[in-house]
C-alpha cells in the first residue's frame, strides 16, 4: 500500500508514502478516495509531506478528492506540499480551488472549523 489512513469520527487523513504522486499511484489513490467517500467520510485530508513530485495524473486524483468532498458537503484539504508540488498547483491555478495548509495540524483545524461553519449554516436555514 502506498498510503496510510488515520480515520476519526469527523475526518480521515490519507498520508501518501511515496516520493512521486504519478500515474502509478494516482489510480489507486482515486479508488481509495472514492471508497472513503462512499463509507461516509466527506472530510478528507491528503498529507503529501513525503511527496516531492506530482504529475497530471496526481493532480487529477487530487481534483477527484476535492470534487467528492465538495459534492457531499465536506472539505478536502491537501497539506505538506513540497515546493515543486506547490509550484505545479500554482501554475495550474488550482491554489484558487483547493484548500491548502502548511501542515497536518492546520488541516485538521481547517476541517473542524469548516464543519462548525456548515452546522451553523444548516441551523440558520432550518430556523
Amino acid at each position: 500500500m502506498h498510503f496510510s489512513l488515520d480515520k476519526t469520527e469527523k475526518y480521515v487523513v490519507v498520508k501518501l508514502h511515496e516520493q512521486k504522486l504519478n500515474t502509478l499511484i494516482a489510480a489507486e489513490l482515486k479508488s481509495e478516495l472514492l471508497l472513503l467517500n462512499t463509507q461516509g467520510y466527506n472530510n478528507i485530508i491528503l498529507d503529501l509531506t513525503e511527496s516531492l513530485y506530482c504529475d497530471s495524473s496526481g493532480l487529477s486524483a487530487i481534483l477527484v478528492g476535492n470534487r467528492l468532498c465538495r459534492n457531499s458537503n465536506g472539505a478536502f484539504v491537501i497539506t505538506g506540499l513540497s515546493e515543486t508540488v506547490k509550484k505545479l498547483i500554482q501554475i495550474s491555478q488550482l491554489d484558487q480551488v483547493l484548500n491548502i495548509t502548511s501542515n497536518p495540524a492546520e488541516a485538521i483545524d481547517f476541517v473542524l472549523l469548516d464543519e462548525v461553519d456548515r452546522n451553523i449554516e444548516r441551523n440558520l436555514k432550518n430556523d
